[in-house]
């Protein structure tokens, strides 16, 4: 009896441990939002010519790593379409492809928190250079066309809020603000304005807690988040509202 009295103890010692390592694994809350950082809109500007050419794209391997190459329009078919299939093409297929096992799963308390990088778009898939290109040359165009359809959808897809990141869209801040306020919901249009002011080394956040903590070296930056309460909300929107405030427009 002497010799289970110390194991007795052990035991009781590691079930609040066990039981709070149950209470981690995410809710349906949180695997709902999850999946709903994943969305991303489909534009309706010949979307249904698009989707016909799909199918009779061809996969170009890359020469030094056969896990990894690009799969599009050929240079003839892709000039041909007009700027806003383009648009269409590039926001529904990403060329570029590198095949992976890695798998994002839903996290604990995922709709609490504020990430500081956005989920990859496509999963293996990404833009090209020639898609890229393309968002940068016509950022004016692609911003109004993601503007229009945000204004129709009532939704910033996954893949509009990546362009505007990778074109610096610094002046949809205050566009981004006023949608943000109507539900506080969609935390990633948050890390949006996050980035851009971490892509143009805004003072004010790079000397602060927040940068510290989602971005300083030695940061796992996929996995690093700001608590997703009011006041850290606020606190995001007032410096990014500053930071377009002091940009020459």
């Amino acid at each position: 009896m002497k010799k289970l009295i110390p194991l007795l103890l052990v035991l009781a010692a590691t079930l609040p441990a066990r039981a709070q390592d149950e209470e981690k694994h995410p809710s349906e809350t949180s695997k709902t939002y999850h999946h709903a950082r994943q969305r991303t809109t489909t534009p309706p500007y010949g979307i249904e010519k698009i989707r016909a050419l799909l199918p009779k794209m061809k996969a170009v391997p890359d020469k030094d790593n056969e896990d990894a190459g690009t799969e599009g329009l050929s240079a003839t078919v892709y000039s041909s379409l007009s700027l806003r299939e383009k648009f269409t093409y590039n926001m529904i297929h990403g060329e570029s492809y590198f095949q992976n096992c890695d798998i994002n799963m839903p996290s604990f308390d995922e709709e609490k928190k504020i990430f500081g990088e956005l989920p990859g778009v496509f999963g293996e898939e990404n833009w090209s250079d020639r898609q890229r290109k393309f968002f940068k040359d016509n950022k004016d165009s692609v911003i109004g066309l993601i503007r229009e359809s945000i204004g129709r959808t009532h939704y910033v897809g996954l893949n509009y809020k990546q362009t505007l990141v990778d074109i610096n869209a610094t002046e949809m801040i205050p566009f981004l603000v006023d949608f943000y306020k109507q539900q506080r919901k969609d935390h990633d249009i948050l890390t949006v304005l996050l980035l851009l002011m971490l892509n143009n080394n805004y003072p004010p956040f790079m000397s602060s807690q927040s940068f510290n903590k989602l971005y300083a070296k030695g940061v796992i930056r996929y996995e690093a988040y700001l608590a997703g309460n009011t006041a850290n909300q606020d606190l995001i929107m007032q410096r990014a509202t500053d930071f377009y405030n002091g940009l020459q427009h």
